[in-house]
């Protein structure tokens, strides 16, 4: 199995290079391609002594180095240009690598700053837009646009238990008597149009036994879905709130 080390912070050979160009602070135009080259054998001679699996561009990057440096030690010619208007300079082995060198240095810094913003951006949370409009009418006492769901209902019940001591049942035998819902419904609404005005959900569970208060919340439920009463809340786990409808008139056995 090929076991790939990545070497240090150095992506390839143009990575390198100009690690030790800032490194050695030199001028990437006018490279001492001597230096440069001896610096770039050191680090693949170290990569070799530490037996790490060394890249082809790495060794065709070498083989550059020494192509160019031994062209940099050949003697110049200084020829007479045959046309006055025309001349004909020697091109400077260099100029290739500085070339790659320049455009490598320019796409590196870019995905630099790309990288950055990237960061950035990860700080950043977004969600899809909302219809707000639910809140737009939350004034309104529309059984269509209430704020409170059944959850919050359950929620209001878990915690009424909690608050109530429920009647411990007596160790004599009673006969059970069954609470009809269509009967607590019509207490109910009688108890919300009495005086008009809203009540806490709690009041509407004065009898502390465990059947009464079943058949409360039931009954509850029921008026909510007949759209007889409106319950609000302020805000996530605050009081609920119940009023009765315009016009609310259940039939019950009174």
């Amino acid at each position: 199995m090929q076991y790939n080390v990545k070497i240090e912070a150095f992506e390839g050979p143009l990575d390198l290079l100009l690690h030790l160009i800032n490194r050695l602070e030199i001028d990437i135009y006018d490279i001492p391609v001597a230096e440069i080259t001896e610096q770039y054998l050191i680090y693949i001679h170290a990569m070799k002594e530490l037996e790490l699996d060394i890249a082809s561009e790495f060794l065709v990057m070498a083989a550059e180095l020494l192509e160019i440096k031994s062209k940099m030690l050949l003697p110049k010619h200084e020829e007479v240009p045959v046309d006055a208007f025309s001349f004909d300079e020697e091109e400077d082995p260099r100029d290739e690598l500085v070339e790659k060198l320049v455009e490598y240095k320019k796409y590196k810094e870019a995905a630099n700053e790309f990288k950055a913003l990237e960061m950035d951006r990860g700080l950043m949370y977004t969600k899809p837009p909302s219809d707000l409009t639910e809140y737009a009418k939350e004034n309104q006492h529309d059984n269509a646009d209430l704020n409170v769901t059944l959850y919050d209902m359950l929620g209001a019940m878990q915690k009424l238990l909690r608050r109530k001591k429920l009647q411990k049942p007596l160790s004599t035998k009673v006969a059970r008597q069954e609470i009809p819902i269509e009967k607590r419904m019509a207490e109910i609404i009688d108890l919300l149009k009495a005086d008009g005005k809203r009540r806490s959900f709690s009041e509407l569970f004065p009898v502390p036994e465990r059947e009464h208060i079943v058949v409360t919340f039931l009954a509850v439920l029921e008026l909510m879905k007949r759209q007889e009463i409106h319950v609000d809340q302020e805000h996530n786990f605050a009081e609920i709130y119940v009023t009765a409808q315009k016009g609310a008139n259940v039939i019950g056995d009174h």
